[in-house]
């Protein structure tokens, strides 16, 4: 049997502990959009690509959100991966009260009306196959319709609390 090596201190399970630790797991950042009476959007960290047969990929969404009531009654999404020049978009997505599709955001009608935003490394149109209840989010399962991984540039990462590009 092992030694216990020293485990610093350990902390109870707790939504500080999981922010804290999460902190140090750098993720892409995505920014999903859907149309109800308005388009609607939110910035994600949590974006997964789940399984390739079929193509499916899954986010979470806070019930709190502005966008939970569109989202939650969406039939499609559009999943956006940003490029490291776009901190600002990502910024104003997940900015609570912000008008996120002002006209300083450039997008564009895409299928089935869903806004598309301009200058992202690639895009996904999904249909929403589920929404789980996991606490005060919902985990959000969503299969690959369409897309386009035509963009260029690296993509923009989330660690710390900050936007980040990757360096060479």
């Amino acid at each position: 049997m092992q030694e216990i090596r020293d485990l610093r201190t350990p902390q109870q399970g707790s939504a500080d502990l999981l922010r804290s630790v999460f902190g140090q797991h750098a993720a892409g950042v995505a920014v999903i959009t859907a149309m109800g009476e308005r388009p609607v959007g939110l910035t994600a960290a949590s974006l997964c690509s789940v399984a390739l047969e079929p193509p499916v990929v899954s986010f979470n969404i806070g019930t709190r959100s502005s966008c939970w009531p569109v989202i939650s009654r969406a039939d499609h999404v559009v999943v956006h991966l940003l490029g490291e020049q776009q901190q600002g978009l990502a910024a104003t997505f997940a900015r609570h009260g912000a008008d996120r599709f002002a006209e300083y955001t450039h997008w564009t009608a895409g299928p089935r009306g869903i806004p598309v935003l301009d200058g992202v490394l690639a895009w996904l149109m999904c249909g929403v196959t589920a929404r789980i209840p996991v606490g005060d989010h919902r985990l959000i399962l969503a299969s690959v319709l369409l897309g386009d991984q035509s963009g260029a540039g690296r993509p923009l990462i989330y660690h710390q609390g900050r936007y980040n590009a990757l360096k060479y």
